[in-house]
């Protein structure tokens, strides 16, 4: 089993994706993708009047100012154009794609935030009508009965809070969270750059292998975006998955790749 996680960022080529994924899973490898779609929903956000608002946790993470209409926002673009979008390229492929979101059969399951502390103007202030929370959970059965169907599950956030809210959750920690479920031999997260960059966004700063020990160290090292997804790899680690790959989805052959190690492989 591997768990694919396609970036959302700009640049990223989706058709080279769904033509390797398609190779892949002729191949019989089993396989779950999880996708993001930040770029379109900041873009479609702006058309609607309502512009994306990032904020930074005193912890030093951006994230997604959630509100309410910013989640109907994000279920659009994620659920709808970018979901189904894949799931069509895969399908034009001969892939029995079928796309959900988190919510769907509760397949990801976490606790809504009541509160979260952000700093605004360097000041720590508190923001409580936010629709965000982490996966805690990830119930299995329904992604279990569609691999043995031969279905190729492709997932997108949100998530589902126990309570019934749906709540935007960061995609390559929902993929490690998925990984870690499934026990699977890999997580690959393709992105618009080539790996981990020493000094970004210099392209020939690549690192190229993290020893499993010593990923803490390489947080320092990772900027805006990739620091979620380092945070996502630790999170894989810990959970017994012992190989994560960072690698590019902009070229041909991107999940083979990965898989070969081409990009920065963690374990």
């Amino acid at each position: 089993m591997i768990v694919l996680k396609i970036g959302g960022s700009e640049g990223i080529d989706y058709d080279l994706i769904a033509d390797d994924i398609a190779a892949v899973v002729n191949e019989g490898t089993p396989l779950i993708v999880v996708h993001g779609g930040s770029a379109l929903t900041n873009k479609v956000a702006e058309q609607l009047g309502h512009p994306p608002e990032f904020v930074t946790s005193v912890s030093g993470f951006s994230s997604r100012r959630t509100d309410r209409r910013t989640l109907e926002i994000f279920e659009m673009v994620y659920c709808g154009q970018v979901n189904k979008g894949l799931v069509e390229k895969l399908q034009r492929r001969g892939v029995k794609a079928i796309g959900l979101s988190g919510i769907d059969g509760r397949i990801w399951e976490g606790k809504r935030k009541d509160a979260i502390k952000v700093i605004h103007n360097g000041r720590k202030r508190v923001i409580r009508d936010d629709y965000t929370g982490k996966v805690e959970k990830v119930n299995i059965d329904l992604l279990q009965t569609l691999l043995d169907q031969g279905y190729l599950p492709v997932l997108t956030p949100p998530a589902i809070s126990y309570e019934g809210d749906a709540i935007n959750v960061d995609g390559d920690r929902a993929a490690a969270a998925t990984a870690a479920a499934f026990q699977a031999e890999a997580l690959i997260i393709l992105s618009n750059v080539p790996g981990l960059l020493e000094k970004f966004p210099d392209e020939s700063t690549l690192i190229r292998h993290i020893p499993k020990a010593k990923i803490d160290q390489f947080m320092s090292v990772a900027e805006d975006r990739m620091k979620k997804k380092v945070m996502g790899a630790q999170e894989a680690l810990a959970e017994g998955i012992g190989r994560i790959v960072f690698a590019d989805g902009r070229v041909e052959q991107p999940l083979q790749r990965a898989i070969a190690g081409d990009g920065t492989v963690i374990g």
